[in-house]
């Protein structure tokens, strides 16, 4: 039977503090979870947001943050079907049940399976599956991957080929993903157009590359650091503009460079100023504009004739993809060099440096730094 495993995490105590790496109990999986090794994590920029932002609502501490990552299954809960311990595995914090009327509609990836418990740090049965010092410690989004260990609900876990490299896919586990499927699911950017993608991090360079592997012919990366510029032509953009070398408003400088506007628009901010610039450099008449920036607590503005005029503003959730069955399939696609990832990896980091690749995110020093553990 499975015991507690004692093993070291990445511990946020509060708000605005440093993350402390500590001694923590993860206890066996209960019915319908899986209990996973983690291998690698990515750092993500909602990691940061939650522990130094304000545009996240309050979850309660301690907790362990982290969601992007690839592990191993250790264990298995009572009732589950579909993995056993070696399966190669990437956690999701958008789960896919496959029965709901959502997962059994096209329209739509949002299943709600433990919905409301992941959002604040807990699974099915109210409780986290980590604790340190006697002291329950709440999983970030269900998930909390900056432990070496931790417990998923089996609704909430891709099984992936047995050959995949784990400290390369963990970033499908969320921004490469959410970028790409912003261009390919939701903006379902067509031949020939034009696109222009707001901030040029993980998520916007792998919308960068959903443009590319779309057809778009033009491609401009917008960002106020244009040390991004580079590594957003290795991902297909045609020319990257700066707003700081720019006397008038963003949205005015990529309509005059494409005679009234882009047919899309990607914003990977999660800034409403930003989304509301995205949104008003779209062409009027059928311009696109794709929200896939993380913002739980802003307001945009939209002038209501721009949208009368025939432009369409839409958000994303984890690129549309239906989490469980559709990571594996990206998995299959970077297998097959039609996706890339390797070229997001700029810094890989042991579990003790956390805050250095804090500081790298931040710095806008990394694009994506993925921590062994």
């Amino acid at each position: 039977t499975a015991t507690v495993i004692k093993c070291k995490a990445a511990l946020a105590w509060e708000p605005g503090k440093p993350l402390a790496i500590e001694d923590v109990e993860v206890d066996p999986p209960k019915v319908h979870e899986v209990r996973i090794k983690i291998v690698a994590t990515g750092v993500c920029h909602t990691d940061w947001e939650y522990l130094y932002g304000q545009g996240m609502k309050v979850r309660p501490f301690p907790l362990v943050l982290g969601h992007e990552a690839a592990g191993v299954v250790e264990s298995v809960g009572p009732e589950v079907t579909k993995f056993s311990p070696g399966d190669k595995v990437i956690p999701l914090f958008l789960p896919q049940c496959g029965e709901c009327e959502r997962c059994l509609s096209p329209k739509t990836n949002h299943c709600r399976k433990n919905w409301a418990n992941m959002q604040v740090g807990v699974l099915a049965d109210g409780t986290s599956r980590i604790s340190c010092k006697g002291q329950q410690v709440y999983q970030f989004l269900g998930i909390s991957s900056f432990c070496q260990y931790t417990v998923v609900p089996d609704t909430s876990l891709a099984k992936i080929r047995c050959d995949a490299p784990l400290d390369k896919v963990c970033l499908l586990g969320c921004g490469v993903s959410t970028g790409y499927g912003a261009a390919v699911n939701t903006g379902k950017v067509k031949k020939q157009s034009s696109c222009a993608v707001f901030g040029l991090g993980a998520v916007g360079l792998a919308a960068v590359m959903g443009c590319q592997v779309a057809g778009a012919k033009r491609i401009i990366g917008v960002d106020i650091n244009p040390d991004k510029f580079e590594k957003a032509a290795v991902f297909g953009a045609t020319e990257c503009v700066n707003p700081k070398d720019h006397k008038k408003p963003i949205q005015e400088v990529l309509a005059e460079m494409t005679d009234g506007g882009v047919d899309y628009a990607l914003e990977c901010v999660g800034d409403p100023a930003i989304m509301t610039a995205a949104f008003e450099s779209t062409k009027d008449a059928w311009g696109s504009c794709v929200i896939a920036g993380w913002t739980e607590t802003g307001m945009m503005n939209v002038v209501v004739e721009k949208i009368l005029m025939g432009r369409t503003l839409s958000g994303t959730y984890f690129g549309g993809w239906k989490s469980v069955e559709d990571v594996p399939k990206l998995v299959d696609d970077y297998m097959n060099k039609k996706l890339k990832l390797d070229e997001f990896i700029t810094h890989n980091l042991p579990l003790d440096q956390i805050n250095v690749a804090f500081g790298l995110l931040k710095s806008g020093n990394s694009i994506r730094t993925v921590i062994s553990l």
